[in-house]
């Protein structure tokens, strides 16, 4: 794309808050569950969204706004898909319990396998490429190699679900946020991993009674926050014991049951979430204050992602099957 050559050698610039409407793009026909940015910098004007239609569609999300590929591997609702970091491939896996790999040229499926659970979380490790992690409606969550299209660990925790991962920087340790099984107990919300020991480091790290649809790295400093169903973001230490910073708390914007994401701007200085009435909200990342929000959708809004080179661009997307583009 003409328009990041100009970012890719420089620092990227302080972010700011988005205010226009560049692209309005609409080609899914029901809710779209899950959006990324290709971690490829030459090639990041690629918009990967994961629909409830069945379909993952690859968006040129830059220049034209125009769909570029759809993928029909899937015969349910695909809940999670990532990039391979490569950025030629993408890794996705749904409510038919299949993971599927496919290459993004020829649309064909290098990998695929049938998993015993219907799949609502994948993650790629941050530093071994051809490893993943995939959890959902099961009380294990596993550790898969696509070399050798086996698992290579399975975590077992006392819950029902897994509802996002988070990989710790240099991938040694991840979190896991849960549907814990006892309703009263607060313990088993959000978990942590050994991965290479898939030894469970602690259970004891959020204590309200709340689950945390997803979770997000801080890009500069060892924090983590969690979108919390008592509609707040809660603010974390992303090193053992991983305590919770009580003195701050994002909160203003709604959860309501949706799996509505959060994540930091590239510079770590704005915290974005989207919010079950359909705008997306802009906090400062050390004061915890709305600076801003934007009346983005009708329908629930449940992922708001900055671009990884092109400061203050936007993706959104919402429960109507419609992703924007902001700038």
């Amino acid at each position: 794309s003409e328009l990041i050559k100009p970012y890719l050698g420089s620092k990227y610039k302080v972010t700011e808050v988005p205010k226009s409407l560049i692209f309005y793009m609409s080609k899914h026909s029901g809710p779209v569950n899950e959006i990324q940015w290709c971690p490829v910098r030459e090639q990041s004007h690629m918009l990967l969204s994961a629909s409830m239609d069945k379909t993952v569609k690859v968006w040129d999300a830059v220049d034209t706004g125009c769909c570029l590929k759809t993928y029909s591997c899937h015969s349910c609702a695909v809940r999670a898909a990532r990039w391979s970091s490569c950025g030629r491939r993408i890794l996705s896996g749904g409510f038919d319990s299949m993971l599927h790999l496919t290459d993004i040229e020829t649309g064909k499926q290098i990998f695929s396998s049938k998993t015993e659970f219907r799949i609502s979380a994948l993650k790629f490790h941050p530093t071994e490429s051809n490893v993943f992690i995939c959890g959902g409606f099961s009380p294990e969550v596993k550790a898969w190699d696509l070399r050798t299209s086996k698992v290579l660990r399975v975590y077992k925790a006392a819950v029902q679900q897994t509802l996002d991962i988070l990989f710790l920087p240099e991938g040694r340790e991840f979190l896991t946020s849960t549907d814990a099984v006892s309703r009263d107990s607060a313990d088993r919300t959000i978990v942590a991993w050994d991965f290479q020991s898939a030894a469970k480091i602690s259970n004891q790290i959020f204590h309200e009674r709340y689950t945390c649809p997803s979770l997000t790295l801080h890009p500069k400093e060892s924090v983590f926050v969690a979108q919390t169903n008592g509609n707040y973001m809660a603010l974390f230490s992303a090193q053992r014991p991983y305590r919770i910073n009580k003195k701050k708390r994002y909160e203003g914007h709604k959860v309501e049951g949706f799996a509505v994401g959060c994540e930091f701007s590239p510079d770590g200085t704005l915290l974005v979430t989207g919010s079950s009435d359909g705008k997306v909200f802009f906090y400062n990342y050390h004061t915890s204050r709305i600076i801003r929000t934007l009346s983005a959708h009708k329908e629930a809004c449940v992922s708001a992602i900055f671009h990884p080179v092109l400061p203050s661009l936007l993706a959104t997307c919402d429960w109507a099957g419609e992703i924007k583009i902001w700038q």
